[in-house]
């Protein structure tokens, strides 16, 4: 397959044609004509990319498939231009043991048009008490392990994982949240939680535990990955720490770039999401981070629920949103489109980097590289409509929002799985 039109070198976009054959990248060109019998996407300006990577999604399978399941999940994250998803292992039961790993792994092939990399969790059931059988998980193909949905609470636990992992050379990844202070918040301690006279969770409660497991890490030497960071405290926690030469990655999500506590309309539990928006001025140090390279990349932390689980308030309902299906579409409208990011950086953000945090073979465009590849149409405007999601999950805060942008061919191993309608 020859498929023809831009590719961004630096900011600029470049004609050019990607030749595509047996699930490789064999050419990249301006001067590549067709050969007999090959298929020609002529694509005009739109951009051609490595496909898109989240290394941060919640597909609820096994045991809640209810809110969403790895076939559902699945195709929503191809329809927003995801080639490679990793998904968290707070399932039930907890992906925890190299039976249940296995056992998930043998329906991929039938169920995703993608490709599926699951987390293991650092501690048995993630209760925060045992660490699994990590060299065992290891040897069964785990990439990194992560108890998110929770942070570990004990010290001693993180550190002992972090050395396991070390050993392995695999990170951990870790949902940072000290529960001593969270006292049963549903938003941000500040404006949210004066003006809507709810309770709240306190922003130090994550930076303090980023705190603590970036000084386990410089002393375990483990890669350690930070989940969905959200205050300016945890980002200057990060800064220091790369400062320092320890490894620390970090990613942020859409949500958190994009909306703050002050977005809130009311008690709206579509704008319910652990950890929580915060501030103002939180969002604005989270996208300095991004584009001065102190955050490494973006992820959706997609966490579908049904309409009952979400309820009509805050206080009852479960935290989380959807955000596969428009993650580039909403960053590129809010962020590119306003200079506060280079369109080059959102890209490297959501392909590149996670590729490189993790040791993916994905995320590249050149020759040799797999063939996963994210076409966009950049000029293309809609409106998010929850009622069209592929994912069982509607629980979003963007339901009327108009953007600028959208994904028109996902391919993945040299195979469209989608084609700007429907997933093939």
């Amino acid at each position: 397959m020859l498929l023809i039109g831009k590719i961004l070198e630096g900011d600029k976009l470049i004609p050019s044609k990607v030749r595509i054959s047996n699930g490789l990248i064999q050419a990249i060109g301006q001067d590549l004509t067709k050969t007999s019998n090959e298929d020609v996407l002529d694509l005009g300006d739109e951009l051609i990319v490595p496909g898109l990577i989240d290394v941060h999604v919640h597909f609820r399978d096994p045991g809640l498939t209810h809110k969403e399941s790895l076939s559902t999940g699945s195709r929503a994250a191809a329809r927003g231009g995801f080639t490679t998803v990793c998904t968290m292992p707070n399932t039930k039961p907890v992906m925890d043991s190299v039976e249940k790993i296995k056992a998930f792994k043998a329906r991929l092939k039938d169920e995703s048009p993608i490709h599926v990399l699951p987390y293991a969790a650092i501690t048995i059931d993630e209760k925060g008490e045992e660490v699994v059988d990590m060299k065992g998980l290891a040897e069964e193909g785990i990439f990194a392990f992560s108890d998110d949905g929770h942070g570990v609470q004990t010290a001693d636990n993180m550190y002992q994982g972090m050395l396991r992992a070390k050993e392995l050379g695999l990170a951990v990844v870790a949902h940072a949240e000290d529960n001593s202070l969270v006292h049963g918040g549903c938003v941000n301690e500040g404006i949210a939680s004066e003006k809507l006279g709810l309770p709240g969770i306190n922003s130090i409660s994550e930076a303090v535990q980023i705190a603590r497991d970036v000084l386990l890490a410089e002393a375990s030497g483990c890669h350690y990955h930070v989940c969905h960071v959200s205050t300016k405290e945890s980002v200057r926690v990060v800064r220091d720490a790369k400062a320092a030469g320890i490894n620390v990655t970090a990613e942020v999500s859409p949500h958190h770039l994009t909306l703050d506590e002050e977005d809130i309309p009311g008690n709206d539990p579509n704008f319910k999401m652990n950890p929580p928006l915060r501030s103002h001025s939180d969002r604005l140090a989270l996208i300095a981070a991004l584009a001065d390279g102190t955050i490494d990349c973006v992820a959706t932390d997609h966490a579908p629920h049904t309409a009952e689980e979400k309820g009509n308030d805050m206080r009852t309902s479960a935290f989380g949103i959807v955000g596969s299906e428009y993650a580039f579409q909403l960053l590129y409208t809010d962020l590119v489109k306003t200079n506060q990011l280079s369109l080059s950086k959102l890209v490297a953000a959501l392909t590149t980097n996670p590729a490189n945090i993790f040791n993916l073979p994905t995320g590249r465009l050149e020759v040799g590289a797999p063939a996963d590849i994210t076409v966009i149409d950049l000029e293309k405007e809609w409106t998010v409509d929850p009622e069209k999601f592929f994912s069982k999950g509607h629980n979003t805060p963007y339901a009327g929002k108009k953007l600028t942008s959208d994904i028109h061919y996902t391919i993945v191993d040299g195979k469209i799985v989608y084609d700007g309608c429907q997933i093939l």
